[in-house]
């Protein structure tokens, strides 16, 4: 769905880039058509879109349009270039049976991402494991997959785990999410849990960031506690990245990151995926929950935080995920469909052509070749 736009005379466009900035005047635009065609030309890359354990079974079939926020006539409708289809386990016991459990959780999620792209629908999405198959697939007119994990738990306390979760595809591992583990505190514990376990990473989580930098995969910041967020950003040897969250001084959430948060994540090199979740966008007002999309939160919205932290930290470390089918979905981007929508709001506050190619994918694909590199010249290192 696009929003309909009049011509406008006289418009003043002001290129966005947190740096030096260029205006442009122009007499007559039509939005619309400046902002679809951006869309068609850009990248669209989303970093976070769940599944849940029947994905790809005739029960939950992703060639199918169905009410699900992401499938593929949705992500082709929405012109939704790339999806990181995201292998989710939800935190339980830190013990050697709750590792166990959580280990066949992930495989499971893992092997149905791979049924998609491998058995049932190899004609229309391929997966990318590189940042340069990922340029290669949509060259070649198919939709793009790409594997994140969300929750570090399933690796156990094996440092080889990560190998085969590398192996199978995943190029993201979120440290932790809700309830500390083994690796990272959360920064949002269980009830029965203390606000801190390991004062940040432990000192096993430390071992796993370093052999996530050996390995090529991308450090996943979100959900992790200020202090872990911090120690990841100074001790990894390549960029990280937040692969689903929104600013703190715009939205006091635990999820969200703060100033100096963003600040050493832009240090780093690093990119943060502002998320289309309203409770991360925008306070709760009496009266929301009767609005039938979360907090009533927009695509402008989404977008403030977007320019916040482009203000902050720069246009090269800000990107976008929807979080569909996990908890994302605002007003105007509720599912795949509207994907363009997010596009003609950053036209419409002035973003040049450049600068939405980098939000809708060039800086992950940056940080992702990045990370690749470092992994190379590490792994180089070691056999020397």
């Amino acid at each position: 769905m696009w929003i309909s736009v009049l011509a406008i005379v006289g418009l003043t466009a002001v290129a966005c880039g947190g740096g030096d900035s260029t205006q442009v005047v122009v007499g007559e635009i039509d939005l619309d058509e400046v902002a679809r065609g951006i869309h068609e030309r850009v990248l669209t890359l989303d970093t976070h879109d769940d599944i849940p354990p029947n994905f790809a079974t005739p029960e939950v079939d992703p060639g199918v349009r169905d009410d699900r926020q992401m499938n593929l006539p949705k992500m082709r409708e929405g012109g939704l270039d790339v999806g990181f289809f995201v292998v989710y386990v939800g935190q339980g016991d830190n013990t050697p049976d709750g590792f166990a459990q959580a280990y066949e959780q992930a495989i499971t999620k893992f092997d149905a991402i791979h049924r998609m792209t491998d058995e049932m629908y190899s004609d229309q999405i391929e997966l990318a494991y590189t940042a340069e198959d990922v340029l290669r697939i949509n060259a070649a007119g198919k939709l793009v997959a790409a594997i994140g994990m969300e929750n570090g738990w399933p690796v156990g306390e094996d440092l080889g785990k990560l190998a085969e979760f590398h192996a199978r595809g995943g190029r993201y591992i979120t440290l932790a999410h809700n309830g500390h583990n083994q690796i990272a505190d959360s920064a949002q514990p269980r009830e029965d849990e203390p606000a801190e376990l390991h004062g940040g990473l432990s000192e096993f989580g430390r071992e796993v960031v370093a052999e996530m930098n050996r390995l090529g995969i991308m450090v996943d910041v979100s959900h992790i506690s200020k202090n872990a967020m911090l120690q990841a950003a100074a001790m990894s040897a390549a960029p990280v990245m937040a692969s689903h969250s929104s600013c703190r001084r715009m939205c006091d959430v635990p999820r969200n990151m703060d100033d100096e948060q963003l600040r050493a994540l832009g240090e780093n090199g690093g990119v943060i995926q502002i998320v289309a979740v309203g409770d991360f966008l925008k306070h709760r007002q009496v009266g929301d929950a009767e609005a039938g999309l979360a907090d009533a939160a927009s695509v402008a919205d989404l977008v403030d935080h977007i320019s916040y932290a482009v203000n902050l930290i720069g246009i090269d470390h800000v990107g976008i995920s929807s979080d569909f089918d996990g908890g994302g979905g605002i007003v105007g981007w509720n599912d795949a469909t509207e994907t363009p929508n997010v596009t003609h709001e950053l036209v419409e506050r002035g973003y040049s052509e450049e600068d939405i190619a980098k939000l809708w994918g060039g800086n992950l694909l940056r940080v992702w070749r990045q990370v690749e590199t470092i992994a190379s010249e590490l792994q180089g290192s070691d056999g020397e």
